[in-house]
């Protein structure tokens, strides 16, 4: 495979933009040069099109969020532990394994997830992860046994592997160069898109009689990946996969109509177009299905795998899940113990998590990646010890020995402090879980690459599932320091390891990464002084 080294691109047409010549290197600027010459407008006939196109893509995080919810709101229905004979008393051992399937079936999807996007491309890799979940969900909603069930689950995890490996490759690849933090970073956003639904809409079936209560939003589960399926035929494929199968034509095409106005000769597009040629390998493993070794056959390539692997742990670690735990016992001690209510705040703590992705969207260019991380996780560390300080004053053991509020005034602190933790963290983390990776890896190595995120993603997850209920039952709110250590930990790998992605394209961060010091080379400012002299 060729390396990338200091690019040089002219523009073909000289009497539109005289002596223009556009060089790359570790402290690019060829990005900002391109994009001075022509300035995009967001409101462009070919932006609105690009925006088209990745909405479609961004439905598959759609999928994600809403089973993320849903889940988590019908397991509290009576109706469906009775279906089931769920033991309501038992816990985790009873109804954990239904969502330790899905893990296992994302697991498994995992090894799949790479080869299906790379084989015939990002458009094939998210029509058939929607199939399979499409399956997955009218086996969950007619099954009439635990067993029938539990295969739906597996079925759906499986796909879900593959449509969120595709989905966020296609976005970080079609996105334009000039806003790429922004688009990509809403592709994880948009899991808010199907997890505010999925908390909603059982709110409100809850109160139905029967089965139907939680069939129906099952169904419903299959609304986001009918919609992939229906239009992703229509989006255009990834100009970077049609370059690696030596469509280079279409692929300087689609780059036109989507980020040039249909200029092929647009600055931007000739750079784009240049760096994909010579960084793209059209023998690379992306061609052979079970070949993993541009992972880790390169010291270039095993840091890259390392920042991808470090994210999928830490996005899953950083602790969303176990700020939360005693959150019912925070509302019964406000004094909030209907269940319909209590669903009613998930949904409100959603929209809440929500605007903060969002927030943290729109400033990830602006702010850059690290320093996103960095602030965000450090502010999770205060209100982690803000946390463990009103639950080691407020949190005792009931005459049942359950843990209750004693404080009403204390239980509603708790709950603000919940609804913060999920802004700020949403902000830091949620725009950056699939777009870090995504703009880490080479393109050979991509899609096996986000499969790879996805598998260790699920295997925190996994661990969340299963480990952190044991542990709280042990330990209590004491497991809240490990935590507060933890994210601590976070700030200083962040600091040390974690490169900056921002305001380069995808193909001119390899320059980076071959540095001795990425970190360095990556925080290295751009000397813009020669982009008023090249105009």
């Amino acid at each position: 495979m060729a390396e990338k080294t200091a690019t040089s691109v002219s523009h073909v047409d000289e009497t539109d933009h005289p002596n223009v010549e556009i060089k790359g290197g570790v402290g690019d600027t060829a990005l900002a040069v391109a994009t001075s010459l022509q300035k995009p407008s967001l409101w462009s006939k070919s932006m609105l099109k690009l925006y088209c196109c990745i909405a479609v893509a961004m439905l598959n995080s759609c999928i994600n969020g809403y089973d993320g919810s849903l889940m988590g709101s019908i397991n509290s229905y009576a109706q469906y532990r009775d279906y089931f004979g769920f033991d309501p008393n038992n816990g985790t051992p009873s109804t954990g394994i239904v969502y330790a399937i899905y893990t296992i079936g994302n697991i498994v999807g995992s090894f799949v997830a790479g080869p299906a996007t790379d084989f015939k491309g990002r458009r094939v890799g998210m029509a058939l992860g929607s199939l399979f979940i499409i399956i997955g969900t009218i086996v969950q909603a007619t099954c009439h046994n635990i067993g029938g069930f539990m295969g739906g689950r597996f079925i759906l995890g499986f796909g879900v592997a593959i449509s969120a490996t595709a989905g966020p490759a296609y976005v970080s690849e079609m996105a334009h160069p000039a806003y790429r933090g922004a688009m990509t970073g809403l592709y994880n956003v948009l899991w808010f898109g199907g997890g505010i639904p999925g908390t909603f809409i059982p709110w409100r079936t809850s109160q139905i009689e029967g089965t139907m209560s939680w069939r129906i939003p099952i169904w419903l589960q299959m609304v986001f990946s009918g919609l992939v399926l229906i239009f992703v035929p229509f989006v255009a494929e990834s100009p970077r996969w049609l370059i690696s199968q030596d469509k280079h034509d279409a692929a300087l095409q689609v780059l036109a109509d989507y980020h040039g106005d249909g200029d092929r000769n647009a600055p931007i597009v000739q750079l784009e177009y240049r760096e994909m040629i010579e960084d793209i390998s059209q023998t690379g493993s992306d061609k052979r299905w079970w070949d993993y070794r541009e992972l880790f056959n390169t010291r270039e390539v095993r840091y890259r795998s390392m920042l991808v692997i470090i994210m999928a742990l830490f996005g899953q670690w950083t602790g969303n899940g176990p700020v939360s735990y005693y959150y019912p016992q925070m509302l019964r001690g406000a004094g909030i113990t209907d269940n319909n209510t209590q669903l009613m705040l998930q949904g409100v703590q959603n929209v809440v998590s929500f605007l903060g992705a969002v927030s943290g969207a729109l400033i990830t260019d602006k702010m850059g990646r690290r320093t996103q991380l960095l602030v965000s996780t450090s502010i999770v560390v205060v209100l982690f010890a803000i946390v463990t300080a009103l639950n080691a004053t407020n949190v005792v053991d009931g005459p049942d020995g359950t843990p209750i509020a004693k404080s009403a005034v204390a239980a509603r602190a708790q709950i603000a402090m919940i609804y913060l933790f999920g802004f700020v963290y949403s902000a830091g983390w949620t725009p950056n879980q699939a777009m870090y990776p995504v703009e880490c890896l080479r393109y050979e190595s991509r899609a096996k690459g986000m499969g790879m995120n996805n598998f260790f993603v699920n295997i925190a997850s996994f661990y969340n599932t299963f480990v952190t209920g044991i542990a709280f039952t042990q330990a209590g709110w004491k497991y809240y320091f490990l935590f507060i250590f933890w994210d601590t930990m976070e700030v200083i790998v962040i600091y040390f390891l974690f490169v900056e992605t921002s305001k380069r394209t995808l193909e001119e961060l390899t320059a980076i990464f071959q540095q001795k010091n990425p970190v360095k080379a990556s925080l290295k400012k751009q000397d813009l002084t020669e982009i008023e002299e090249m105009k």
